[in-house]
C-alpha cells in the first residue's frame, strides 16, 4: 500500500490551500462573525471544483474520495463550521442523488449542484429519528402527479439556504421498518414549505434549521430510487459521508492541536517555553501520535472507497477514532491559550464546541460502535 499523497492531489491541495489563504480567509472571519454563511461561499468551493462531485454527460461522478478527505481536512483546520456546510451540501444532498437519483433528476440539477449554484441538504432526523434512523414519522401520500408530503425535519445543516432538500418520509406505514420510508428531493421553494433557523454555537457559521412541510406537492419523478427503500438509501449516504466528516473532524483536531503547539513554543512560563515542560511535551507525543492514527484509519477508508470496495467498517473506525482524538486535542488546545480560550473571538474558541458537533453527525460515538462490533461479529459467526 503506497502512504504517500499521489503528486497531483499534492498539487491541487496547494492550489486548495491558496484559495483558503487568499480572499477566502477574510470572508470567513466576517462570517464567522456574522454567525451566517451566505451563498456567495458555495458558488465559491464550486467554482474552485472543491466539492466531491462532477458531471459527465449529465450524470454525477464522483471525485477520490482520498481528494475530497483532504479538501474537508484543510477546510476545517481553518473552520469546521464552514466545512461542515460544504459536507452538508456534496456528501448528504448530492450524495443521494448521485447514488439513488433517476439520470433524469441528474441531468437536470447536476450542474447547479457542482457548480454551488443551487444549494442542497438532506433531512432525516425528527423527535423520535435520530439514532434510531428508521423511526421517523413524516408522510408521503400518493396523490394525482405525484406525492403530498407532510411533516418535520429537527437538525437540517443548510436548510436556511438550501434549494433542494433529499428527506426521508413514510410512504407505507403498514410496511416493516425496513420497507415504510422512502426518498425524495424537495424543492424547498414549494408552497407549504416552512424554515425556521435555530440557534446553535457549534458549527459556526453554518446554520441549523427546522423544516416543516405542510402538504408539499412533490413531483412523481422526484421520488429517488424505488418506494420503501429509503431506509436503505439514507443509511448508504450516512456511511459514504461518514468518510468525509471523519476528515473534518480530523482537520478540527490537526487545526486546534497546530495553534496550540504554536502557543507552547512561543509562551514562556518560570523562565522556559511551556513546550519544554516534560508534561506538556508528553502530551503535545500523544496528541500527535492519535491524529496521526485517525489520518491513516482514514485513509484506509478512502482508499477501499476508491476501489470500490466494502468500507462500512473503515468508515466508522475513521470518525470513531478522528471524533476520540478530536474531543481530546481541541480540550486540551483551549487549556494551552488559558482564559484568553472563552472570548468568543479567539480562534482557539471554536474548536472544543465544533469537535462536540462532530461526535454527533452521521452517527454517535455508540453508534459508530455498534457498526464496528457488528462488522468484526461476522468474523466470528
Amino acid at each position: 500500500m503506497e502512504f504517500s499523497i499521489p503528486r497531483h492531489l499534492t498539487a491541487e491541495m496547494e492550489g486548495f490551500r491558496e484559495f483558503l489563504q487568499g480572499p477566502m480567509s477574510s470572508r470567513l472571519s466576517d462570517w464567522h462573525r456574522q454567525g451566517e454563511l451566505p451563498r456567495e461561499f458555495f458558488e465559491q468551493m464550486g467554482g474552485g471544483g472543491w466539492y466531491g462531485f462532477d458531471v459527465s454527460e449529465g450524470r454525477w461522478a464522483r471525485r477520490p474520495a482520498l481528494r475530497e478527505a483532504l479538501v474537508a481536512e484543510e477546510l476545517a483546520r481553518i473552520s469546521p463550521g464552514a466545512a461542515i456546510a460544504a459536507l452538508a451540501h456534496a456528501d448528504l444532498g448530492m450524495m443521494g442523488v448521485c447514488l439513488f437519483g433517476s439520470e433524469g433528476l441528474q441531468r437536470r440539477y447536476g450542474p447547479g449542484a457542482v457548480s454551488g449554484r443551487t444549494v442542497m441538504c438532506l433531512g432525516n432526523t425528527e423527535g423520535l429519528a435520530g439514532s434510531d434512523v428508521a423511526a421517523v414519522a413524516a408522510r408521503a401520500v400518493p396523490v394525482s402527479g405525484g406525492w403530498r408530503l407532510s411533516g418535520t425535519k429537527s437538525y437540517v445543516t443548510n436548510g436556511a439556504v438550501a434549494d433542494l432538500a433529499v428527506v426521508t418520509a413514510v410512504t407505507d406505514a403498514e410496511a416493516s421498518r425496513s420497507s415504510r420510508v422512502s426518498m425524495f428531493l424537495v424543492d424547498l421553494g414549494s408552497e407549504g414549505v416552512r424554515r425556521t433557523r435555530l440557534s446553535k454555537q457549534v458549527w459556526v457559521p453554518s446554520d441549523l434549521t427546522r423544516l416543516e412541510f405542510q402538504d408539499v406537492l412533490v413531483p412523481e419523478d422526484h421520488l429517488i430510487g424505488p418506494r420503501g427503500r429509503g431506509l436503505q438509501q439514507v443509511l448508504s449516504v450516512f456511511t459514504h459521508s461518514r468518510v468525509a466528516i471523519a476528515a473534518l473532524t480530523l482537520g478540527t483536531a490537526a487545526g486546534a492541536f497546530d495553534l496550540a503547539v504554536k502557543r507552547a513554543v512561543k509562551r514562556t512560563a518560570f523562565g522556559r517555553p511551556i513546550a519544554d515542560f516534560q508534561a506538556k511535551s508528553f502530551e503535545i507525543a500523544d496528541l500527535h501520535a492519535g491524529i496521526e492514527a485517525a489520518r491513516l484509519m482514514l485513509w484506509k477508508a478512502c482508499w477501499k472507497v476508491d476501489r470500490g470496495a466494502e468500507f462500512r467498517e473503515e468508515a466508522s473506525l475513521a470518525k470513531y477514532l478522528a471524533v476520540d482524538i478530536a474531543r481530546k486535542t481541541a480540550a486540551w488546545s483551549a487549556d494551552m491559550f488559558g482564559a484568553a480560550s472563552v472570548m468568543r473571538d479567539h480562534p482557539i474558541h471554536k474548536f472544543p464546541m465544533d469537535a462536540w458537533g462532530s461526535s454527533l453527525g452521521e452517527g454517535t460515538q455508540d453508534v459508530q460502535k455498534l457498526i464496528i462490533f457488528r462488522e468484526v461479529m461476522k468474523r466470528y459467526r
